[in-house]
């Protein structure tokens, strides 16, 4: 028998696991167009900013955290100011993408409802946990380290994020996996 007979076979052996898989992609891709949506949208926008008070949410915590470690910093909107220099948060450093792809595909996977829950919420804390971390380091990067910020942002703290949704996701289906 060769490859391609050997392939089709294997295709037609288990059509439960083609269908969960395009139900998964499906899921996922309705669901990350309407949480994008529901974020971008100006009509939503206007009655509820939720990337706006979540970035509020997240740079409040943060500088909380970088007074406590002797940073003197202000704050307005979006943007975090040390020592003269300013760190704007928004979308995509805020963490609310890395939770929303997280979450999305926590959903979209088959798993109960109350092991989806425990997935989303651990996610959640752990996610944003590492991204308050991730800003603190970033301030104190571009303080002290202000000719590799770029690079550390980019290629470091952005890898990170990337790197612990995706771990932690991992995780998490071995953990949906196991019996109830």
């Amino acid at each position: 028998m060769n490859r391609k007979q050997k392939s089709q076979k294997d295709k037609k052996a288990d059509p439960a696991k083609t269908l969960s898989i395009k139900r998964f992609v499906i899921t996922y891709l309705v669901l990350m167009t309407l949480f994008f949506l529901l974020i971008a949208m100006k009509p939503i926008q206007n009655i509820i900013d939720l990337n706006g008070l979540y970035t509020k949410t997240i740079i409040f915590i943060t500088v909380k955290i970088l007074d406590i470690m002797g940073l003197s910093c202000t704050c307005q909107g979006s943007v975090i100011t040390i020592s003269g220099i300013s760190l704007d948060v928004k979308f995509g450093c805020n963490g609310l993408e890395a939770v929303m792809i997280y979450t999305v595909g926590i959903i979209s996977f088959p798993a109960t409802w109350k092991k989806k829950f425990l997935g989303i919420i651990a996610g959640f804390i752990v996610l944003q946990t590492i991204n308050i971390i991730r800003i603190v380091a970033l301030a104190y990067s571009c303080i002290y380290f202000k000719n590799f910020f770029e690079y550390i942002h980019i290629y470091i703290a952005e890898g990170i994020m990337i790197a612990v949704a995706l771990g932690i996701y991992i995780y998490w289906i071995g953990y949906a996996k196991e019996g109830p």
